[in-house]
């Protein structure tokens, strides 16, 4: 029927996109190139759409991202089918099962790692993890990249579900010398010229907090960009300048005065959601309980603005 998606093309498809060229995804699928390119033609011509752009290496175009995120999720399927009847199971007993998750730098360098220890029990169940900004981890769930993301969007992609984990604290912190001579006095007069660390030039957490003391204007020019969670920490303990610590990473500075808070008592809090796909898999399922009961110990309650 014309409103089929074949199973063959549609892991045609994914084999292109995943190795970049039709060239490699025929070696990949032991079929010749003209094999794989008259494959996806057949399966464009039957969803109406263009799905890939023809350039090295290719791409799925939006269209061609449903198709990718629908081959995904049938793969996993599949391995989940396979081994609820056993099949092969005399030679794939200890088969590994790889799920692709995306996780912002922050919770990685925190919290997260807890859980991939407690998943090191299961040595069935290995993670391909996506570091990206928790604003936009929901883009590589959308693209089919992941089967589920750690994200600050309570909005869920199709085709998933979302659970809320707890919130990410930060606190406004400077090194003691830096502080001194850069942030006497009111914050909307000392924000717009003190230097700030930012993550990377996505990093909107700094200028948003900025705006909030000072009646719209974002953080000052002077910019240094570390792109590692560690590596911000570390940047502003030195004295780069000043930033929001994850409270996690704050503590031991503040503690021997390596650090100062800003404004004390006064924190930022970024709501941290689970979405991932709406799938029976026994192995997607394990992971999101193991996330969800490290990120109820580890995350903080949300709690009114201290405005």
């Amino acid at each position: 029927m014309k409103n089929e998606l074949p199973h063959d093309l549609v892991r045609t498809l994914l084999a292109v996109v995943d190795e970049g060229t039709f060239d490699a995804a025929a070696t990949v699928l032991h079929v010749t190139p003209s094999a794989v390119s008259q494959r996806v033609k057949a399966l464009e011509q039957r969803t109406g759409r263009v799905l890939l752009t023809r350039t090295r290496p290719v791409r799925a175009t939006e269209s061609g991202q449903v198709v990718v995120r629908y081959a995904r999720q049938l793969a996993r399927l599949e391995d989940d089918a396979r081994s609820a009847l056993g099949m092969d199971q005399a030679a794939h007993a200890d088969a590994p099962t790889w799920l692709a998750i995306a996780v912002n730098a922050d919770s990685l360098a925190t919290w997260f790692v807890p859980a991939l220890a407690v998943l090191a029990r299961d040595a069935r169940i290995y993670l391909d993890l996506r570091r990206e900004d928790e604003a936009h981890t929901t883009a590589l769930l959308r693209e089919g990249e992941v089967m589920a993301a750690v994200t600050s969007s309570p909005d869920p992609v199709a085709g998933c579900s979302v659970r809320p984990l707890g919130a990410m604290r930060y606190l406004p912190s400077a090194a003691p010398a830096f502080a001194a001579r850069w942030l006497d006095g009111d914050p909307a007069a000392w924000i717009p010229r003190a230097p700030v660390v930012c993550f990377d030039r996505r990093d909107d957490l700094q200028d948003a907090f900025a705006r909030e003391l000072t009646h719209g204007r974002p953080a000052g020019p002077l910019r240094h960009y570390v792109p590692s969670s560690e590596g911000f920490a570390d940047a502003v303990t030195a004295g780069l300048g000043w930033g929001l610590v994850p409270e996690g990473q704050a503590r031991a500075g503040l503690a021997d005065g390596r650090l100062v808070e800003l404004l004390p008592g006064r924190t930022v809090e970024v709501p941290l959601f689970w979405q991932q796909w709406r799938l029976d898999s026994p192995a997607l399922s394990a992971v999101a309980e193991i996330v969800a009961d490290v990120a109820r110990t580890a995350l903080a309650v949300p709690r009114p603005s201290t405005r």
